[in-house]
């Protein structure tokens, strides 16, 4: 195959999640990022996230050490679309629009009951890598799926296809795992409010 030079890393698929931790007045903040993958700790299983710019997200993860991450599936997408276009430190309001929230199981932090994986992960060491781009290497302290993505009776296939994983890979544009393209970064925010719930 012919190859021409790219400086970027399009076309190489990162699921889509959205981070979250409680603000001072115990209020859920949500804030979309890709940049995730693992590693392997002596104590299990790693996570490393890289949250560039500062922003209200890294905010409260570096005041509480712990934060969540929620996979965005094709039904979250809208909501995780806003909370990607929208700046926490512009719009006091922007958390007027939440999912279902349930309170982490082993760690004090939101967890979204419509995401299909939700991991709680503990901050052992950040890392500044350039201004304005931190890496966080995380412990898994908790990881909670869909049971039905469990039931290994079903081909995985099928399992991916009940998980419905977001990506994002090039040109600001949100794709899933199947080859069809879910819309532009920015211009999916308003079907946000079919899946908005009232504050707990």
């Amino acid at each position: 195959m012919a190859k021409v030079q790219s400086s970027g890393n399009d076309f190489c698929p990162q699921s889509l999640f959205l981070y979250g931790n409680y603000e001072e007045n115990g209020t859920p903040h949500f804030g979309l990022f890709c940049w995730f993958s693992y590693c392997w700790l002596d104590s299990g299983l790693g996570v490393m996230a890289c949250i560039g710019e500062e922003k209200t997200t890294k905010d409260l993860i570096r005041k509480t050490g712990v934060f969540s991450a929620n996979l965005v599936n094709e039904p979250l997408l809208p909501l995780a679309d806003y909370y990607g276009s929208t700046s926490g430190r512009e719009n006091p309001d922007k958390m007027k629009r939440l999912p279902t929230i349930e309170r982490g199981r082993v760690l004090n932090v939101p967890l979204i009951a419509e995401s299909p994986v939700n991991f709680e992960l503990k901050v052992l060491s950040e890392r500044n890598l350039s201004p304005g781009c931190d890496l966080f290497v995380c412990r898994a302290e908790n990881a909670l799926m869909d049971e039905r993505l469990k039931d290994q009776s079903l081909p995985v296939i099928e399992r991916m296809k009940i998980a419905q994983p977001v990506s994002t890979v090039a040109e600001s544009t949100y794709v899933n795992f199947f080859g069809q393209e879910l819309g532009k970064w920015g211009g999916i925010a308003k079907g946000a409010e079919a899946i908005n719930r009232p504050r707990p």
